[in-house]
């Protein structure tokens, strides 16, 4: 069984992992003609890599910001998980089987940690 101390360095690493891979790096990368054609090389529309980062660097600070509220948490691990499921298959169906396709579920695995220490940090009431 896990300890409190335990579960605060296993939230709190994943969090930030999660805030710095999917928050951060994304504002900061998302004009870059790499980026861009990363977006397009899925097949999805310039716009849609716009507001992707957008949703990506909101999520990222719900979940890294303490006083957010539980609810609003909950939407933004939702959020991640999707996002990288969906990623998972976008690639799968573009590229095949290759890195690229599991990469993304690298990170579901981080952000799945992030949730249950966040759980076990926050239990119901």
């Amino acid at each position: 069984m896990a300890t409190t101390k335990t579960n605060k360095i296993i939230f709190w690493t994943t969090t930030v992992i999660i805030f710095l891979m999917e928050g951060v790096l994304p504002a900061l990368t998302s004009q870059t003609e790499l980026a861009k054609e990363g977006i397009r090389h899925l097949g999805y529309p310039d716009y849609f890599g716009n507001a992707l980062v957008v949703f990506k660097v909101l999520g990222a600070l719900a979940l890294i910001i303490p006083q957010v509220s539980k609810r609003i948490k909950e939407w933004a691990y939702a959020g991640f998980a999707f996002d990288f499921i969906f990623a998972s298959i976008s690639h799968f169906a573009v590229d095949g089987m290759d890195f690229q396709s599991f990469f993304p579920l690298i990170f579901l695995g981080i952000l799945m940690a992030s949730y249950f220490a966040y759980h076990k940090l926050n239990p119901p009431q």
